[in-house]
Order: C-alpha cells, then sequence, then structure tokens
C-alpha cells in the first residue's frame, strides 16, 4: 500500500509515515493538523449562523403578521382579475379552495432557493493556512480575499457565541498588525478551531512541527456520525455553560480565576459612577421642568412632576443597570494562564470568548485603581496591543474588552499577572513597578516628578506624577485619587516627543508623550523638568535600539528544529532538555541549558 508522510515528517526526529487513508476517510495525519497549506472549507452551518438565522427569524415574523399582505400580493401576480377579500383566516381560505399543495410547493421551492444560497456561500468561503501565511477567501459575485503574514499575528481570538455553542461552533479571528487588518475564520466546529488556533500560533512562534502530529492517537468522534457528532457537540456546548472552556490543556494550578462576589462586586461599585452621571442629569433636567410646570398646572403641579420624574428616572436607572450587567455579563468566568503558545484569556457567561496573546505582543500595560476600590484592596490590569480592527471598532465596549488583561484582583493576582505578561522584567525593576511605582511615592523617591515651581497643575497629585526609564521600560506613574502606573517596554515603544507651552517655557518644564499602540493605556505626562524630559530624549532612542534588538519575544519557539534533529520527536518536554525553554511566566525557565 503507498505511504503518505506526515506534514513535517521529513526533518530528523519526525514520526514514522503514516498509511494513506481512502478520499473522504479519517487519518491521524488529516485529523491533527489543518495548516497543510491545502484550501479548506468553513463548517456547513457558516451561512446560516452569519446571516440565515436572522433570515429565517425574519421570515417567520413576516409570515405570522403580514401573511394576509403577503397572500394577496402572490395571488394578485398570477390572477389579477381575482383576487379574493378574506373574510377570515387565509390559510382557512387557503384550504377551502384546495390551494394547499400549491402554497407547499411555493414554500418547498423557497427553501430550495435559500439553501442553494446558502450551499453557494459556503462552497465558495474557504481558508488555507501556510508556513507564512493565513488566508481567507470568499464571496460568489464579489470575491474578497484576506491575507494576514504569521510573523505579524498580534494574537488568536476563540469566539463561541451563544446560539454557536450549542451547536458546537466557534469563531476564529487572527488579529493581524494594521487597520482592519484581522482575518477571521467564521464558523468551524470547536474541536477544528482550536487545532487551527493551535497551528498559527505554532507557525508564528518559529516552529515548524506540530505537536500534535507527533501523538498519532485516533479520535475516537471521527468514528461516530454526523448524528452522532452534532449530539456530542451539542452536549459539549451546553456543559460548558456550567464547566467553563478552554481549560482542558492547563493545570489548574496555573489557572488564575476571579471570584464571582468580588468581579460582580467591583462592576456594581462602578456603575455607581454611571448611577451618579443619569442622576446628575435626571436633576439637571427636574430643576429646568419643575418651574414650568408648577406654574401652570396648579393643584394637578404635584401630579404631573410625580408622573415626569417616573417617566425620565425609570429609563435612566434601566440604562444604569443594562450598562453594569453588560459589564458583569462580558466579565464573568474569567481566567487567565499560561500556554506554550501565549497568554490564554478566557472571559464571557453567555458568548465566551478565548483570547491568546503570545509573547511579544504587548506594547503597554497600564495597573491602575479606581477610587471606590481602595478600600478592598482591588487593581485592574490593562493593555494596549495591535487588535487589526478599524478605529470605529476599537471604540466599542465589546472591543475593549480584549485590553483588560485583570478586570479586578487584589495584589497577589497583579503580580501574577504581570508576570504573564511582562516575563522578562529584571529584577532591578520590580521595585519600580509595585512598591515606588503603583504605591508610591517613598522615601528617596526614584521617579523624576512634578517640581515644586509647578505644583499648581496638579494640586493633589504633584509628588505622584513622575516618569522613570530605566534599559527595560519607560515608567510613567499618575493620579493620587485613581492611580495608574503605565509600564511600556522599550523594545516596543513607537517613539517619545516634547511638547512646551509658553507657560511651560516660563517655568522650565515640559509635557512628555511616549507613542504606542492605540489603547487604553495613555503614555503623556506633564508638567515635568524639562532638563529631566531632554535627557530622557536622547537617552531613549539608543536604548529602545538594544532592547529590540535583543528582543526575541516575536518568535518564542525557534530553535526547535535543532532541538527535533538531535533528540527526537519535538515535545515540549524535549524543548525544556534542550534549554529552548519559553520565557519564565510562559511555562518555561527562560534560560538556556549551559
Amino acid at each position: 500500500m503507498p505511504e503518505q508522510q506526515p506534514h513535517g515528517a521529513h526533518a530528523p526526529g519526525a514520526t514514522a509515515p503514516v498509511p494513506q487513508a481512502p478520499p473522504g476517510s479519517w487519518s491521524p495525519a488529516t485529523a491533527t493538523t489543518l495548516a497543510d497549506g491545502e484550501w479548506h472549507r468553513m463548517h456547513p452551518l457558516t451561512p446560516l449562523m452569519k446571516g440565515g438565522l436572522v433570515l429565517v427569524i425574519v421570515l417567520g415574523y413576516l409570515i405570522a403578521n403580514l401573511r394576509e399582505r403577503i397572500l394577496e400580493w402572490f395571488i394578485s401576480l398570477v390572477t389579477p382579475a381575482h383576487v379574493p377579500t378574506f373574510g377570515g383566516d387565509p390559510v382557512d381560505w387557503v384550504v377551502d379552495n384546495n390551494l394547499v399543495i400549491v402554497v407547499l410547493l411555493g414554500v418547498l421551492g423557497l427553501a430550495v432557493l435559500l439553501v442553494a444560497l446558502f450551499w453557494l456561500s459556503w462552497r465558495f468561503h474557504q481558508f488555507r493556512i501556510t508556513d507564512a501565511h493565513v488566508e481567507v477567501r470568499k464571496g460568489v459575485i464579489f470575491r474578497a480575499h484576506r491575507r494576514a503574514p504569521l510573523d505579524r499575528v498580534q494574537g488568536v481570538n476563540l469566539t463561541r457565541p451563544f446560539p454557536a455553542r450549542l451547536i458546537g461552533l466557534a469563531k476564529l479571528e487572527v488579529d493581524g498588525a494594521g487597520n482592519d487588518a484581522n482575518v477571521p475564520l467564521e464558523y468551524l466546529s470547536t474541536a477544528k478551531a482550536e487545532s487551527v488556533r493551535s497551528d498559527i500560533l505554532r507557525l508564528a512562534s518559529g516552529a515548524r512541527h506540530a505537536r500534535e502530529a507527533t501523538r498519532g492517537a485516533a479520535d475516537p468522534a471521527a468514528a461516530r456520525t454526523m448524528r452522532a457528532q452534532l449530539a456530542a457537540s451539542m452536549d459539549a456546548g451546553v456543559t460548558g455553560l456550567i464547566a467553563g472552556v478552554d481549560l482542558d490543556d492547563i493545570a489548574p494550578e496555573h489557572v488564575l480565576r476571579i471570584p464571582a462576589g468580588r468581579l460582580v462586586g467591583s462592576h456594581v461599585l462602578s456603575g455607581l459612577v454611571w448611577l451618579a452621571v443619569f442622576g446628575a442629569i435626571f436633576v439637571a433636567a427636574m430643576i429646568g421642568i419643575l418651574p414650568g410646570v408648577i406654574a401652570d398646572a396648579g393643584p394637578a403641579a404635584g401630579a404631573i412632576a410625580g408622573g415626569i420624574a417616573l417617566a425620565m428616572g425609570i429609563p435612566l436607572l434601566l440604562a444604569s443597570i443594562a450598562v453594569t450587567w453588560s459589564r458583569i455579563a462580558r466579565a464573568l468566568r474569567y481566567s487567565i494562564a499560561p500556554t506554550p503558545d501565549g497568554v490564554r484569556i478566557t472571559f464571557g457567561l453567555f458568548t465566551t470568548v478565548t483570547e491568546t496573546i503570545p509573547p511579544g505582543r504587548i506594547f503597554a500595560v497600564e495597573v491602575m485603581q479606581p477610587l471606590l476600590w481602595r478600600p478592598f484592596g482591588w487593581w485592574s490590569v490593562r493593555i494596549n496591543r495591535m487588535s487589526g480592527k478599524t478605529a470605529s471598532q476599537q471604540q466599542s465596549s465589546q472591543a475593549q474588552q480584549f485590553n483588560i488583561v485583570l478586570p479586578v484582583g487584589v495584589r497577589a493576582d497583579v503580580e501574577r499577572v504581570l508576570a504573564l505578561i511582562l516575563p522578562d522584567v529584571p529584577a532591578d525593576v520590580l521595585p519600580l513597578i509595585w512598591e515606588q511605582g503603583v504605591l508610591g511615592p517613598v522615601a528617596d523617591d526614584p521617579y523624576a516628578t512634578i517640581p515644586p515651581r509647578a505644583w499648581w497643575r496638579r494640586p493633589l497629585s504633584w509628588r505622584r506624577q513622575g516618569a522613570a526609564l530605566t534599559d527595560f521600560a519607560l515608567l510613567l506613574r499618575r493620579g493620587r485619587i485613581w492611580r495608574q502606573l503605565a509600564v511600556l517596554p522599550l523594545a516596543r515603544i513607537q517613539g517619545f516627543s516634547l511638547h512646551q507651552g509658553p507657560i511651560d517655557r516660563v517655568q522650565g518644564v515640559a509635557k512628555a508623550q511616549a507613542h504606542s499602540a492605540i489603547g487604553p493605556v495613555r503614555g503623556g505626562v506633564s508638567g515635568l523638568d524639562v532638563e529631566v524630559l531632554r535627557g530622557m530624549l536622547n537617552t531613549l532612542p539608543a536604548a529602545a535600539a538594544r532592547a529590540a534588538a535583543a528582543d526575541r519575544a516575536h518568535r518564542w519557539a525557534e530553535g526547535r528544529e535543532t532541538v527535533a534533529a538531535s533528540s527526537g520527536p519535538v515535545t515540549d518536554a524535549a524543548v525544556d532538555a534542550a534549554g529552548h525553554g519559553l520565557p519564565s511566566g510562559l511555562g518555561g525557565t527562560g534560560e538556556r541549558a549551559s
């Protein structure tokens, strides 16, 4: 029997050849990876999930509410001179006139037409993964072809909308580096989506061997019928609502979770801010309305004013509750854990999102503490990253959720998350981040702060607002009421500029702006001594160039081929044994064996 080598088997240390399977049957080589450079189609239910479901709902609504008009219009097309007048239900008229078969044939024809359109849409929607790109092409009349270079992948998001979860489907989105540069793969079965995500991250890391290709174990689901697979996927989707998703391959002790009570409490406290805003709008509106009502209504002024208050107050109250609940629902079931491919973040109650951020894709990190969280010792961690979305898309609340890597946590949680997303922080920089930065200022403060002559610019926080520059990162400390500390790694900083107005020149101060990827972390600090900032401006370019030259996080698994050649099949254990482990905090030692 002819034999077929699995993808990557030509390299030294690869697994034994796998017998070729008949067309359409399952084999380990074909089931373990779709990164074979060939074109593959999406799940057959993709057209239904992308728009067909909405179409079915709209058609059902129209037929249920406008069936008399629809039937009159159809009959007027066939026999314009004999349009009946319906005195009752049009269905009864169809039955009485023996037109049931005609109507059923019409419905069947419409269904066939929709199925044909769905089939064409699915037939021309394909993707492929090569060693260099992820590509998607679609469209029958208007064709579209998108491509994302793997060495520019900023992250891979696995989204499971609630209806898709129930039938075992998921949407994969590859984040590119650029405006509107994302490549979506929607929809795939959950198992395929997870496999494709692993393949994309593996290739983006610089590795050229699939860990899955060395397993050689048959997929027990492959022998099931389509009906059994659909039932199993639906069962897994419902189970995932309770047990959570995407954590099976992670040791439980490595997963950081947020207690639901803390999460709800933090958003309720934040919701008080929205309540205060809506309350101020309500009070201002009532102050403007009440004098006129009292003057015109006379004795009935009280009842009218009460009605107006309820008509305005209830919607505002519901709006504040809706805003708070939407944030809680998106953040529930949060978890963060290290994986060999990067930091994996999962969140969402009904629609779950799993985001994998590879090393080297984080441009700025900010630790923040709102005033109302301070009595509880809670903090939040946000990041700047290239999302591949347009400017308008990045303004949506769902897109902003991707910039939050820790919605709320205590100090131990923050330190653990920082170790994951900034694994190569030097030991001498750690005090600048927490004791002297987040909690500072301290005695002999190492941060350059606002000089006393310019205290009036930040009356409450002039001693706290400052900046510090190290060989690893630029650190910006702000706020006494709302504490903030921004860390911008020099290897990924995009620029540094100074601004000085006429009053600034008189006082000898200036404003500095560190440029980063678009996100919630601001890189600005104002009121610092101009000579200090000029020193940073002169020092930072050379330091950033050295840091970028030494940074290897963007291809974090390069060198695994050497491991395969010398020690056989590529496994995580073999990688660690050879000293090519991941950066510390991502499942490896971060050191090379001597």
